[in-house]
């Protein structure tokens, strides 16, 4: 079997969990870790029992695909180099820190022929591929996704670091264009936006009301979708997948029929299916299961978001 040579550039919390993923398939080959931190380098190179480097263009000419788990300030500049030189690109979310930036990977990841998947993991989440065969017509979405607080996280502000994992799944389900968006937010605990709440709808008159916040005492990831009829409940946290459906008859009298049905999935991995499927789709030449389109049109989103919430703050504390 032709094994696909791959190296994991940034190899800190979720930057190591690639690298061992990418040892358990049997059809890619673990050539190198890569990060400038040398002493978390070395240490995951030992672990694994793979050759460090600390400069991620040494790459260049020895392997096919990378994944990029680099801080997201360095995101851009490290795809760049790697798709300029002939080299498939997962790249973690957020894509990239500005949507010109993800374009224009978009446009050379196009131009050179090679696949550019960003790492939006819910959408392998079991809970979540169970949900296309009850999808009708959203009428209103509810998104929740708190975290207690983790500093690795914050180099980036709590849209960006967790509720553009709901902005790009929600988009996924309403596909349709987005006419306005409320939102409101603050920081908390670190000097940017650590809880926040966005109201967005869409051109189909769907509602989405997402909240996330990383100040929490719990861990919670859910999401209830309504449509006629039907009522949605997604725990991704637990993996559990609720639908109530209106029946046919009457529980009482004026008091309609409801029939309930739940499943509970096996935790799975979905890191390992998302790189599965960044390695099939270059098998394969097929479009990666989360584009650079996608993952630039949640960016634009998160964008905008952020700064809804950075005009209202600086009015609420002028005003102060």
């Amino acid at each position: 079997m032709h094994k696909i040579k791959c190296a994991v550039i940034g190899v800190g919390y979720l930057g190591r969990f690639h690298a061992q993923k990418y040892q358990l398939l049997e059809n890619t080959e673990l050539v190198a870790v890569c990060d400038v931190n040398k002493e978390l380098c070395e240490a995951v190179s030992k672990e694994l029992q793979v050759p460090a480097v600390f400069d991620y263009t040494t790459l260049f000419g020895k392997v096919a695909a990378v994944s990029i788990a680099a801080t997201t300030s360095e995101h851009y500049s490290i795809a760049k180099e790697c798709l300029n030189n002939g080299i498939h690109v997962l790249i973690e979310k957020p894509i990239t820190q500005t949507v010109e930036q993800a374009k224009e990977l978009i446009q050379i990841a196009s131009k050179n022929k090679l696949k550019l998947q960003v790492g939006h993991l819910e959408r392998f989440n079991s809970a979540r591929l169970e949900l296309d065969a009850h999808l009708e017509k959203p009428l209103f979405i509810e998104s929740q996704r708190l975290a207690p607080f983790n500093p690795r996280g914050t180099d980036v502000n709590v849209v960006l670091d967790l509720m553009i994992h709901d902005i790009d799944l929600i988009q996924t389900i309403v596909k349709s264009p987005i006419v306005n968006i409320d939102a409101q937010g603050a920081p908390v605990l670190s000097k940017s936006i650590d809880i926040a709440n966005a109201r967005i709808t869409f051109e189909n008159h769907c509602i989405a009301n997402v909240t996330a916040s990383r100040i929490s005492f719990k861990t919670e990831r859910k999401t209830r979708i309504f449509q006629a009829n039907t009522y949605i409940s997604i725990d991704f946290h637990n993996k559990q997948f609720a639908v109530f459906k209106k029946g046919d008859g009457e529980m009482f009298p004026g008091i309609p029929e409801i029939i309930r049905h739940e499943s509970v999935f096996e935790k799975g991995d979905a890191l390992l299916e998302e790189i599965k499927a960044f390695i099939n789709c270059i098998v394969n030449n097929t479009t990666p299961l989360v584009t650079g389109e996608e993952g630039c049109s949640a960016l634009a989103v998160a964008e905008k978001i952020t700064s809804l919430i950075d005009n209202h703050l600086l009015v609420s504390y002028a005003a102060n």
